[in-house]
């Protein structure tokens, strides 16, 4: 089977999310049962790292969309991969949505709307002569035009939406409408409207085969109103359809502390002394007191929904109680003033690092002995699995894929609302199996012996691919 991945992110090249890790590892757990090509916007950090780009097609202008070239590479591992080329919509500074300080490209709706509409031409086999799809597979907001296109375009192609984070839709005025070339009629309560805006995350809502997401805790709590972002009544009828699964993500072999090469020390389960190596340079790296206290690590987009403020407001109890927090991440400006003040006030105790390094963020794994993630809702999540993985107990709300992937008082700990006292009532019980090492021992071997592998939720794919082509 011929499947088109479509994204806008890639661990291999570019990251801002999870969506990067995913997109990195899922296409190629998937290589075994399809012929999988990714497919990405030209970005400046992607042209200047594949070696060799074969052009094989060319996308006219339309609406108000640049003309543009498809090209063709492969990562090093043999990867297909399609880049949309053109260097006024992609060959920016920044970030792939937005520019140095942080602020959304104005035109982001003529540069993934340009993205999708290539995708779709792709797949229906109108771009390279030599390959198109059986069935196209979009991630979030960014690429949720794509099925849109194909069903204006009368293709009959199947189509997968995987909705990341609902909270994120791509929201823009009216006029977008003429500007992409969608038609006039889509624009109604039934098709790509919200709220008199053009919502490109409801367009592959309504048009998409089938929607995934990346848990299937997530996939129910998008059906109701405190997570359903305004679109859980249309949510709701997609699933009474039987048309939204919920396929938790995996991470990849890499995230094993026995070979893992970024790390201080490499240690497996028991080798507390190993553990406690990685745990002295992590204090070292960001000037913390020598301690025989917890490190309390958070590794995460610093933005609201990952319950930064629940940490601040925590922050001196955990530092009393004899504890230390370390911080790495980028986000919202004022949460990363607010810790940097944090540190300034406890610089023995608390160390931020305001940007994302994965070796660093490995170590810090590998060194803490808690990682915190008291986020509001959390679609799957990945850290909590890193972190377990390398001996570092997740303290987690109880949600989404957080739910799904820590084993309360097991694998780590989990508190029922995103509270400060239900926060602090996790952070009480992980001081408390600190202290007591059986305990500590015990939860830390069930923890690093725990699987997350991307084959289990390959599978899962495959099986609905296959599902949807045969229909």
């Amino acid at each position: 089977m011929r499947v088109l991945f479509v994204t806008t992110e890639m661990d291999d090249f570019v990251r801002v999310g999870g969506l990067g890790a995913v997109s990195a590892a899922l296409p190629r757990a998937l290589r075994p049962f399809a012929d999988i090509r990714v497919m990405l916007p030209g970005y400046r950090d992607i042209i200047e790292q594949l070696t060799h780009i074969q052009i094989v097609g060319r996308c006219p202008a339309f609406a108000e969309m640049p003309a543009c070239s498809l090209g063709r590479a492969a990562t090093k591992d043999g990867l297909p991969v399609y880049v949309l080329l053109c260097s006024q919509l992609y060959d920016r500074p920044g970030n792939p949505y937005g520019d140095e300080s942080g602020h959304d490209w104005p035109d982001n709706d003529i540069r993934f709307a340009r993205f999708a509409s290539a995708a779709a031409e792709l797949a229906m086999g109108k771009l390279d002569k030599n390959w198109a799809a059986d069935l196209i597979h979009a991630n979030d907001w960014q690429a949720s035009l794509v099925p849109a296109y194909l069903a204006w375009r009368g293709a009959k192609l199947p189509s997968i939406l995987t909705i990341h984070n609902l909270a994120y839709q791509g929201l823009f005025p009216k006029d977008s409408l003429r500007r992409i070339g969608a038609p006039e009629s889509s624009f109604h309560i039934d098709g790509v409207e919200f709220y008199d805006q053009l919502s490109f995350l409801k367009a592959g809502l309504v048009y998409a085969s089938h929607l995934t997401t990346v848990s299937g805790t997530y996939a129910r709590e998008i059906t109701t109103e405190e997570f359903g972002c305004g679109l859980e009544g249309l949510l709701r009828v997609r699933s009474d359809a039987s048309e939204l699964t919920g396929i938790l993500n995996g991470i990849d072999e890499s995230w094993d502390p026995r070979y893992c090469a970024q790390l201080a020390q490499q240690f497996g389960a028991g080798d507390w002394v190993g553990k406690r190596a990685n745990a002295d340079y992590v204090r070292k790296q960001f000037g913390l007191a020598v301690s025989r206290g917890p490190m309390f690590a958070i590794v995460a987009r610093l933005v609201h929904q990952k319950g930064i403020d629940l940490v601040l407001s925590a922050a001196d109890e955990i530092v009393d109680a004899g504890g230390q927090i370390v911080v790495t991440g980028s986000g919202e400006p004022a949460l990363e003033q607010a810790l940097i003040n944090a540190h300034r006030r406890r610089p023995d105790a608390i160390g931020v690092t305001i940007g994302f390094n994965d070796a660093q963020a490995r170590r810090i794994f590998a060194g803490s002995d808690f990682t915190l993630m008291p986020s509001r809702f959390e679609p799957c999540g990945l850290s909590q699995m890193y972190a377990q993985r390398f001996g570092s107990l997740p303290i987690g709300h109880q949600t989404g894929g957080l739910a799904e992937t820590i084993t309360d008082g097991e694998t780590g700990f989990l508190f029922s609302r995103p509270s400060h006292e239900s926060f602090l009532g996790g952070v009480r019980r992980a001081f408390e199996a600190f202290m007591a090492h059986d305990q500590l021992d015990t939860m830390r071997r069930s923890a690093m012996g725990r699987s997350f592998s991307w084959s289990i939720s390959a599978g899962s794919y495959s099986a609905l691919y296959r599902k949807l082509a045969s229909v």
